[in-house]
């Protein structure tokens, strides 16, 4: 039984994925900060928009527009990865198989989130 929200997988692997996403963007040129600025804000948006949305679980409408915001956000990292991958090519620092890790990543942490997301869609 599910009784806070770090009984959520999803929301575990939010956070264990921030460790490898600050290292990644940590990597990227100082001429690209807007960049790291973007992909760490929407990979730390996602755990408190799981939290948020957990926390107002009893509206079933609220809990799917949180786990909605969340998706956005893991499919915004996505997009901001791959940038990173384009400045790779002329940056040796960052590794390709790095950034395709994290895609993949990212791509799973989604179709958890969308998963959870149509399964509280069925109680609206």
């Amino acid at each position: 039984m599910i009784k806070d929200v770090t009984d959520l997988k999803v929301y575990n692997l939010a956070l264990d994925l921030l460790e490898p996403l600050y290292k990644l963007a940590n990597l990227l040129p100082q001429n690209h900060r807007r960049l790291k600025y973007q992909v760490t804000e929407a990979g730390e948006k996602i755990p408190p928009q799981i939290a948020e949305g957990f926390g107002k679980k009893k509206s079933p409408r609220e809990f799917c527009r949180f786990l909605s915001m969340s998706l956005g956000s893991s499919d915004e990292v996505i997009t901001h990865i791959r940038e990173i991958k384009i400045v790779a090519k002329s940056f040796t620092r960052i590794k390709i198989e790095d950034c395709d890790y994290l895609i993949e990543q990212y791509k799973v942490l989604s179709k958890m989130l969308n998963k959870l997301l149509s399964t509280w869609q069925r109680f609206n």
